[in-house]
């Protein structure tokens, strides 16, 4: 019930095997520049998707500083944690295992497919910001085809049918 935050990021950029591979990669000196959009400096205007900021490697030392300040995180003391995204994330773990209690008595083996569709469901809810809501959305649609699917008596049908689309100009595709 985890999910990549803004620790995680900075601890794979640092923890050595990023290096690793750019040194496996390519020969001889190399200039390294990665593009970020924090949540505190870029920020989408007018339903856009943020601009990202183009920073040099000197940004991998801070990064360290933010991956070892991943003993913050889901304390009162991480900064990140009262973003409406991070909320959002501790919202869908504690919807999905109310959703598995719920889920798990009426499952029988015809029904094991739209229990493991359910069930993978969060998985499919992955990037940071506005990619992020707009895969959460697509997500939610489809949870409400497949618990219709799995108890029509219980659960309603979905007022809006789960298909592709664009989302603030992101391309969503749901699988059927």
């Amino acid at each position: 019930m985890s999910y990549k935050d803004e620790y995680e990021v900075a601890r794979l950029y640092t923890d050595g095997r990023f290096a690793q591979a750019l040194a496996e990669q390519f020969e001889g000196p190399t200039r390294l520049h990665l593009h970020l959009a924090p949540p505190w400096l870029a920020r989408g205007r007018g339903g856009a998707a943020p601009r990202k900021l183009r920073v040099g490697a000197w940004v991998l030392g801070p990064l360290k500083l933010l991956a070892r300040g991943r003993r913050l995180r889901g304390t009162w003391l991480d900064p990140f944690g009262y973003s409406a995204e991070r909320r959002m994330e501790r919202a869908l773990i504690t919807e999905f295992e109310t959703l598995l209690d719920e889920m798990l008595p009426q499952l029988d083996a015809s029904k094991l497919e739209l229990g493991i569709a359910l069930a993978s469901l969060p998985q499919q809810v992955r990037g940071f910001g506005h990619v992020k809501l707009a895969a959460e959305q697509a997500a939610r649609l489809r949870r409400d085809e497949l618990l219709h699917r799995l108890d029509p008596r219980r659960y309603p049908r979905p007022q809006r049918k789960a298909q592709a689309g664009q989302l603030r100009g992101i391309a969503i595709s749901v699988q059927r």
